[in-house]
């Protein structure tokens, strides 16, 4: 006599699957929640941080494209204020001819205080200074206006004042619709322009520019400048950047300073990159934390869940059955 077994081999299919992966976080609302609300936070800011960073960069390495790498600024020791060193009075002149200058322009101290009206405490003058500046500063500085126009070759002979963006905020004011006026040393000028922000000339923001002219003739300036901003030639920033000492004070070389204004623009944006790689590392760990909890509430799960396990594998679940079933509860999470 022969006997013969049928054996059929358990299975467990895919809509089962997800049906008992699913039962687990379902009957733990609160554990499921609370390991998903961990996942969740370490996503948030790794998505968060990046998006905020890179805006920010691009919005940087945009400002520093539009504004040009080429600018160098020329000045005799600290520039504004630099004491008894001061350039020559043909350095601007001298500047101008080296032949990897595509502009330059300059600026000069006027020794007079600013302010708003003649009723204003003296010395109450809100940090800002009085220069004299050419017609070429705003082209060479690839600079904009708010309000108004700037210097001319007719207004730059008669006491005419332009108004830095923070000057302007500080003096009260907001647009040239009527006829504005500033009081200058003992006279009131009148206020023909507006300056948006200078990036790469922050020390410009601060001060009202009236013509050079207007400047030694009514206000007895200095006619040495006290900073001179050249645009050279891509590709010649160094080699221009080498030889602009000795062009502008070829007496005292060692007393002139050139400096690169995009070098700072450019250290911010690696700051920022800096930051950036710092946040993420911070994100990165935060959805580590939030995995190991995930992980966690998984291994209590099988613990706490033996019973179970035991009474579907005397029912015929495999071991592979039950791995689905759990991987399934993970991803869920």
């Amino acid at each position: 006599m022969i006997s013969t077994t049928d054996s059929t081999a358990s299975k467990l299919r895919l809509g089962d699957v997800f049906r008992v992966g699913a039962s687990g976080p379902k009957a733990r609302k609160m554990r499921t929640a609370l390991s998903a609300l961990g996942v969740s936070i370490g996503i948030a800011a790794l998505v968060g941080v990046l998006g905020l960073s890179e805006s920010s960069k691009s919005a940087l390495l945009d400002e520093i494209s539009s504004l040009g790498t080429n600018l160098l600024t020329v000045e005799a020791g600290g520039g504004f204020g630099a004491g008894d060193s001061e350039l020559p009075d043909t350095a601007l002149a001298t500047i101008s001819r080296i032949p990897t200058v595509t502009d330059a322009s300059a600026v000069w101290e006027v020794d007079a205080d600013v302010y708003r009206t003649e009723f204003i405490p003296e010395g109450e003058t809100g940090s800002i200074q009085v220069v004299a500046a050419d017609e070429e500063l705003v082209d060479t500085l690839n600079g904009e206006l708010a309000h108004g126009q700037f210097l001319d070759e007719s207004t730059s002979s008669y006491p005419n004042a332009v108004l830095g963006s923070v000057a302007a905020e500080r003096l009260g004011v907001r647009n040239l619709e009527e006829p504005t006026y500033v009081l200058i040393g003992d006279d009131y000028v009148e206020v023909i322009g507006v300056l948006e922000e200078f990036p790469l000339a922050a020390d410009l923001d601060r001060a009202v520019l009236i013509g050079k002219d207007a400047a030694v003739d009514f206000y007895d300036a200095n006619e040495n400048p006290a900073v001179v901003y050249t645009r050279v030639v891509d590709g010649s920033i160094d080699s221009t950047r080498d030889v602009l000492p000795t062009t502008a004070d070829p007496e005292n070389p060692e007393e002139v300073t050139v400096s690169r204004p995009s070098d700072a623009l450019e250290a911010q944006a690696a700051a920022d990159d800096a930051l950036t790689t710092l946040f993420l590392g911070l994100g990165a760990v935060a959805l580590l934390v939030g995995g190991i909890g995930v992980a966690n509430v998984m291994v209590i799960a099988v613990i706490e869940r033996r019973g179970e396990i035991g009474l579907r594998r005397s029912l015929g679940a495999t071991r592979a059955h039950i791995r689905r079933q759990f991987l399934t509860e993970a991803v869920i999470l």
